[in-house]
């Protein structure tokens, strides 16, 4: 059905790529997606910050640390500064610290468009240029490809121009999310302008992101917009065996699609809540940081406000087991569970810094302090 997706030495077959979701693609979630595609695929870490990484901070030196059996290693960076960019990647590369560098220009997080980096840096050109010209010169062997969305907002649309410049500076690959940084999560993502970024750039893969909530709109993307793979975010969300369905579809199983129970659905959290726990190295902290994806595991089935409330504040495994217990387990997979989850505001103003707009050249006004945030958004 689908041809591998080369990037760089490594083949991605079937086409399918995790996105990396600050605070939910860490080792344990993409341990668990790992699983349930066997093993297929690519899954990429949570946006980690240049700066952070040079200066070996703590938690980001955690972020970067990845399970044994995770081949190749994805480490997604953020950057504004083309010399921290560049000390970074040749960190990883000098390291051995991953085996394939994706570069975030789609984060329409204010925190982040605020400092002029993530989805309002590919307005930049020129300073686009530079940071790509350094990723790829310090990379060495190592692949670097990149994730964008299609510009700030309508009046001020990046991406052609952003793929044309990836291509002449050797980016491998390119991930366009069909919505700009102003739509934030909302409305309907452009699969027109993937197919146009596909047009405009034939040298290189070029990946589709947006609204695939099943393995048929993964399908459906690909033949819509002649894209050579999908970048899946928010669909898997309390999902992690949408990975099982979406390499099913991509070879020709289409009807291997994966309707879990209640019960089998309670089996993955109690394990995604123990696999946190050992990455963090203590159970109560790990099943603290799972409470985020309680409602995501639960959506669509039946369970009673009070119960779903005590599900959330839970802080052992023993506690969280109980939990589910007390639910009627042998519920089958609901209708209307497959369809969106996750964050959906849009239309927001985007944060940009001061004067950001006036020429898409000049690259003026970066500050020093642009990547002090060590968090990816």
């Amino acid at each position: 059905m689908s041809h591998p997706l080369s990037i760089g030495p490594h083949l991605v077959a079937p086409p399918v790529v995790l996105a990396p979701m600050a605070g939910i693609t860490n080792a344990p979630f993409r341990t668990l997606c790992r699983e349930f595609s066997g093993g297929k695929g690519l899954f990429v870490s949570e946006m980690i910050t240049t700066r952070a990484l040079v200066e070996r901070n703590e938690k980001t030196m955690q972020l970067i640390r990845f399970d044994a059996s995770e081949q190749p290693r994805s480490i997604q960076l953020y950057g504004v500064d083309p010399a921290t960019v560049g000390k970074a990647v040749r960190m990883i590369a000098e390291e051995g610290l991953a085996d394939h560098i994706d570069l975030n220009f789609g984060c329409p997080v204010p925190k982040v468009t605020r400092k002029g980096g993530g989805s309002a840096l590919p307005y930049k050109r020129n300073l686009l240029r530079a940071i790509l010209r350094e990723a790829v010169s310090g990379a060495g062997d190592l692949p670097v490809t990149m994730k964008m969305r299609k510009g700030i907002d309508d009046d001020h649309i990046t991406f052609l121009d952003a793929g044309r410049i990836a291509v002449e500076e050797g980016v491998t690959a390119i991930a366009l999310h069909g919505r700009t940084a102003a739509q934030h999560y909302g409305g309907t993502a452009d699969w027109e302008a993937i197919a146009r970024l596909k047009e405009h750039v034939p040298e290189i893969p070029v990946l589709g992101n947006g609204d695939i909530w099943s393995a048929e709109d993964a399908l459906r993307m690909v033949r819509e917009t002649g894209c050579d793979g999908v970048v899946v975010g928010r669909g898997c969300l309390g999902r992690p065996w949408l990975f099982a369905d979406l390499v099913a579809a991509f070879e020709g199983r289409t009807q291997d699609i994966a309707r879990p129970s209640l019960r089998e659905v309670a089996d993955v959290m109690v394990r995604h809540a123990g696999l946190l726990g050992e990455w963090l190295g203590d159970e109560s902290k790990g099943v603290v940081d799972f409470r985020k994806h309680v409602a995501w595991y639960l959506k669509g089935f039946a369970v009673g406000s009070e119960l779903r409330r005590r599900l959330a504040i839970t802080s052992s495994l023993a506690e969280l087991r109980a939990g589910l217990d007390e639910l009627d387990l042998d519920q089958p997979w609901p209708a209307g569970a497959d369809g969106p989850r996750g964050r959906t505001s849009g239309n927001n103003r985007v944060v940009l810094p001061d004067g950001w707009l006036k020429d898409p050249y000049d690259c003026a006004g970066i500050s020093e302090d642009a990547e002090l945030d060590t968090s990816g958004g």
